[in-house]
């Protein structure tokens, strides 16, 4: 199939996109803004440019960050093997020099013979064409209309205000407990109970957090329809107790014990391996989330599988919307990558262009279209992003509870496991993407 590929947004996605379909030998468009227009958030005229952290996270593979790497090398990911060229000295973290490698996909993308590089914001899409839009966070008001257009004003997302994640097997269950508010309907979520001097050190820790400063463009908009949980809590020291801590209707049977205050958590996933903190959309640091949640009865050892997020942040309502491959499901030749899609993270959005790529290479072959499963991160990912609740729905990184569990009780034992099975599984994936016999590049 000869079909026009344009690849709108030259960030981390978009150049992950072009480079592989260019390196198929595919002839690619890829469109951004620079140099005749910045985003308030860029400060170089490079692309796949870094904005805040150098650290593209853990690259040891008994995390989810690492395994999800290697993943990812596995399928011949190129800002990857760019990024691990560029690498600085940071312990067992990934972090680059990010002038470099900002500067070393730039010059691939700029020589490569199969990528037309055009400075253009653009507001429309071909009919004829296969388009994989990647236009970041931050997305132009022309493209936002478009996408509108397509999707609806209403699942078109301009800030992200998420709750903390935190990993079920971390939660001590001697404290928290199952029920439902006045043992109404079935006990879907899980309880952390507070007695009032617990309470009040949580509250008084809570209001003197330390908190991310915004940037300026951020100030007047971000808290217009979801209010910080410590912002609330500064109204007075009974707010957040008659908001998303209200005990009333709870009771701990178990210990005849009726809660001062209440917070309640809610199952992520199907399989329960992660849990919502409800109401805790948060702008503390990620620091200061640790310390100051870690202090209500059942999450003192809690594992954070994503801390709350308040910032400007394009996205689209991925299971309203996407498919399973990220497509748009009224329109399949329109996939949409990087943080648009709803993954939060520099790999993220990165393996969210590659995994885009691939099935645009697929449809440009008329081969079916390919997905991962949920024995892989990247699959697992997906399949999350795919089934999330369409109501309350906000963007995810890689962690290891979107994975189909196994029954190990050991946790390092189970997460050598899932390395075990991530690597096999991408390799028998391979020989469905390559035609190879033994799943190696």
């Amino acid at each position: 199939m000869h079909k026009k590929i344009n690849i709108i947004g030259a960030g981390l996605a978009g150049c992950e996109c072009a480079i592989y379909l260019a390196n198929l030998g595919h002839k690619v468009n890829l469109y951004d803004i620079k140099s005749k227009q910045m985003t308030p958030a860029h400060h170089s005229e490079n692309y796949a440019e870094i904005v805040c952290s150098n650290s593209l996270k853990s690259d040891d593979e008994s995390t989810a960050s690492g395994v999800f790497k290697r993943e990812l090398t596995l399928l011949g990911c190129n800002l990857l093997k760019i990024a691990y060229e560029n690498r600085v000295p940071a312990g067992q973290a990934l972090a680059v020099d990010r002038e470099a490698f900002s500067a070393s996909v730039t010059d691939k993308i700029k020589h490569h013979k199969n990528i037309m590089l055009h400075t253009e914001d653009v507001g429309s899409f071909e009919p004829d064409a296969i388009t994989v839009v990647a236009t970041g966070p931050l997305t132009t008001p022309k493209m936002c209309n478009a996408l509108k257009e397509k999707v609806g004003a209403e699942f078109l997302y301009f800030y992200d205000a998420a709750a903390p994640i935190i990993s079920a097997e971390s939660i001590d269950m001697s404290k928290a407990f199952l029920a439902a508010r006045y043992d109404k309907g079935s006990p879907d979520y899980l309880n952390c109970p507070m007695d009032k001097e617990q309470y009040l050190k949580f509250y008084n820790e809570l209001i003197s957090a330390k908190r991310v400063q915004l940037h300026s463009f951020e100030k007047n908009n971000i808290f217009e329809s979801c209010m910080p949980i410590e912002i609330l809590a500064e109204r007075g020291v009974d707010a957040i107790r008659f908001g998303p801590l209200k005990p009333v209707g709870i009771f701990d049977k178990e210990k005849n014990f009726k809660p001062y205050a209440v917070v309640q958590l809610r199952k992520e996933n199907k399989y329960a391996t992660m849990y919502n903190m409800v109401g805790f959309q948060t702008n503390l640091t990620f620091p200061e989330q640790k310390r100051v949640f870690s202090l209500i009865p059942g999450l003192e050892n809690a594992e954070f599988l994503r801390y709350g997020v308040m910032h400007t942040n394009n996205f689209i309502n991925f299971p309203k919307c996407l498919d399973e491959y990220s497509r748009l499901k009224i329109d399949n030749n329109i996939f949409i990558a990087g943080q648009l899609s709803g993954v939060e993270g520099y790999v993220e959005s990165i393996a969210s262009g590659l995994y885009c790529a691939i099935n645009v290479g697929r449809m440009l072959e008329n081969k079916p279209p390919i997905s991962f499963g949920a024995d892989t991160i990247i699959g697992g990912l997906y399949n999350y992003l795919t089934h999330a609740n369409m109501a309350s729905f906000q963007p995810i990184n890689a962690n290891f509870g979107v994975l189909n569990p196994i029954d190990e009780r050991n946790k390092a034992e189970r997460y050598k496991k899932f390395y075990l099975r991530s690597v096999e599984s991408i390799k028998n994936k391979l020989k469905e993407i390559k035609g190879d016999n033994d799943g190696t590049i």
